[in-house]
């Protein structure tokens, strides 16, 4: 179904710009801010199609790996270096993925998966986070109007196929994860902004919380032990990351 919470999105970016609408929808790098938001709209696109069939606690797990993705690609992407302890960091927290994802049971079957799916998008996701890293000279409002309005175009275009009218909870739910997504989006760009990517990205981990939380209310799904352990790993390893960043950052 079309999803029209990218079109309050939209609305909301548009509210946030105000007056300076007209200034702000001009940038500096528009290619970049393309290709952002083709970057953000596959991401979103696989880890929905990736959760439909995997616990939203797994999938969240999984999309922990953009942060780890994040330190290997700004090595050639963004010229940042990164020492041995950090690449222990890094295969630390592949390790926790392999964890959760567990390919020895059922071989490369999990690749056509939804974690095959979600694997695709925390890649994507990287890629997207590095993308905004380099677009910091465009003002944030200015990378959150492409983000929401390119969605909301494309989408717009799926409408006659996918179309089926929602009910008034639904457009209750759509307009808040407008909203929601928008007020996201404009403060990741903020901290991309200010700060590395390999610093601000380990704070998506609190997202684990949420995404439990969420899971067990609405559809009674509960990580099981190895998905703990592995999300342990991976949490941990983007910690230790984070502070071998800001060491980093202190003596430089």
């Amino acid at each position: 179904m079309y999803r029209p919470f990218r079109f309050f999105a939209t609305i909301a970016a548009i509210l946030l710009c105000g007056r300076r609408l007209p200034t702000l929808a001009v940038s500096r790098s528009p290619a970049l801010q393309a290709l952002r938001s083709v970057l953000l709209m596959s991401t979103t696109g696989l880890f929905n199609a990736g959760i439909r069939v995997t616990p939203l606690a797994t999938g969240t797990t999984i999309m922990f790996l953009s942060p780890l993705l994040v330190t290997v690609l700004s090595i050639t992407l963004l010229g940042e270096k990164v020492g041995a302890r950090r690449w222990f960091g890094v295969a630390a927290g592949f390790l926790g993925a392999l964890i959760v994802v567990r390919p020895w049971q059922e071989g490369f079957a999990f690749l056509t998966s939804g974690v095959g799916f979600l694997l695709i998008a925390a890649l994507l996701n990287a890629n997207y986070q590095i993308a905004t890293r380099k677009v910091r000279m465009d003002d944030p409002l200015t990378s959150l109007l492409y983000t929401a309005s390119a969605g909301a175009l494309v989408t717009s275009f799926i409408v006659p196929w996918f179309w089926s009218w929602p009910g008034p909870w639904a457009w209750v739910l759509f307009v808040s994860a407008g909203a929601a997504g928008g007020l996201g989006h404009f403060c990741i760009i903020k901290a991309m902004a200010a700060a590395p990517a390999s610093v601000v990205t380990p704070f998506s981990y609190t997202s684990l919380v949420w995404a439990t939380g969420f899971g067990f209310v609405f559809w009674g799904d509960w990580p099981d032990p190895w998905t703990w352990t592995g999300a342990a790993i991976i949490i941990l390893s983007g910690l230790y990351i984070f502070h071998r960043e800001r060491k980093h950052h202190a003596h430089s």
